[in-house]
C-alpha cells in the first residue's frame, strides 16, 4: 500500500504531540489504523531520532550531566537503606522517568550516567567500546543500583540503545534476503554486493542487474534495500552519502 505525502505529514503531525513509548505506538496504531504496523514503527522511529538530533546537545552540557548523575547518587543511598531493611524501592526506575521527564531517548540517558560513573570511578575518560559493551551488558557494570537502571533503560527504548540496533540489523538481513529471492524468482540476473566487494569495489548497491529492467516506465540498473521509512530527508541523505556514487562510478551508471 502505497503512503501519500499528506498521510505521512497528518502522522508526523501526531506524532510531535505525543512522547516516543509503546503507548504511543498503541495511540498511532488507533489513529491510523489502515497503515500497517511496519510503517508506522518506522515513521514513529525515524521522527523520533530527528528529535533526539535536534535536542541532543543540550543534555550534554556540564550542568545536565550533573544533574542527571546526582539523580543516580541519590538512587545509591536508597539502595544502601534498602539493603539496611529500611526503605523497598532501590528498583525503581529513576533513569527511565528521568529520560521520560526531559523528553530524551532511555538508552542515551543511561550512556550518559554510565559515561560520567565510569570517569568518576576511573578518574579518565571511558573508552566508547567499553561504554557500549557494558550497554549490551549491564552485568559487567561494578554497581549494581546502575547497573539496574541501565538494563531498566535498554529493554525500554523502542528508537535507541543496542537491543533495537540488533532488531534494525535483524530486519535489514531479512529485507536483502527476500528481495535476492524475488530476484531469483523473476529469472533476473544481479551481482550481490558482497560478490562486488570481493571485486574491491567501496560503496556498492545491494544488487546490480546484469539485464536492466523497466518499472512504471523507469528503467532500474540497481538495487538499495533500506529498512527504514524513506521521508525526503532521509532519501537527501542516502543522495549524498551513497547514491550519487552509484551514479558516479562506472559500473553502477543509471
Amino acid at each position: 500500500m502505497k503512503l501519500t505525502k499528506a498521510q505521512y505529514d497528518e502522522i508526523a503531525q501526531f506524532l510531535g504531540h505525543v512522547q516516543p513509548t509503546r503507548q504511543s505506538l498503541r495511540k498511532l496504531k488507533e489513529k491510523f489504523p489502515s497503515q500497517s504496523q511496519s510503517t508506522l514503527l518506522s515513521i514513529f522511529s525515524q521522527e523520533y531520532q530527528k528529535q533526539i538530533k535536534r535536542t541532543h546537545t543540550k543534555h550534554h552540557t556540564a550542568e545536565a550531566v550533573e544533574t542527571y548523575y546526582q539523580r543516580l547518587t541519590y538512587l545509591r543511598s536508597l539502595y544502601d537503606k534498602y539493603l539496611n531493611g529500611v526503605m523497598k524501592n532501590a528498583a525503581a526506575p529513576v533513569l527511565l522517568e528521568l529520560a521520560n521527564e526531559v523528553d530524551f531517548a532511555p538508552s542515551l540517558m543511561a550512556r550518559i550516567v554510565l559515561e560520567r560513573y565510569l570517569q568518576e570511578k576511573e578518574q579518565a575518560m571511558p573508552s566508547k567500546a567499553l561504554i557500549n559493551s557494558m550497554l549490551r551488558d549491564p552485568s559487567q557494570i561494578p554497581d549494581g543500583v546502575l547497573a539496574n537502571q541501565v538494563y531498566q533503560c535498554t529493554v525500554n527504548d523502542c528508537c535507541y540503545g543496542p537491543l533495537v540496533d540488533c532488531i534494525k540489523h535483524a530486519i535489514g538481513h531479512e529485507h536483502e534476503v527476500l528481495l535476492r529471492e524475488m530476484l531469483l524468482e523473476k529469472n533476473l540476473s544481479f551481482i550481490a554486493e558482497d560478490q562486488l566487494r570481493a571485486k574491491g569495489y567501496d560503496k556498492t548497491p545491494d544488487f546490480i542487474l546484469e539485464v536492466p529492467v523497466a518499472v512504471e516506465g523507469h528503467i532500474i540498473h540497481w538495487i538499495e534495500s533500506k529498512a527504514s521509512f524513506g521521508d525526503e530527508s532521509s532519501h537527501q541523505a542516502y543522495l549524498q552519502d551513497q547514491f550519487w556514487s552509484y551514479w558516479n562510478s562506472r559500473p553502477f551508471i543509471l
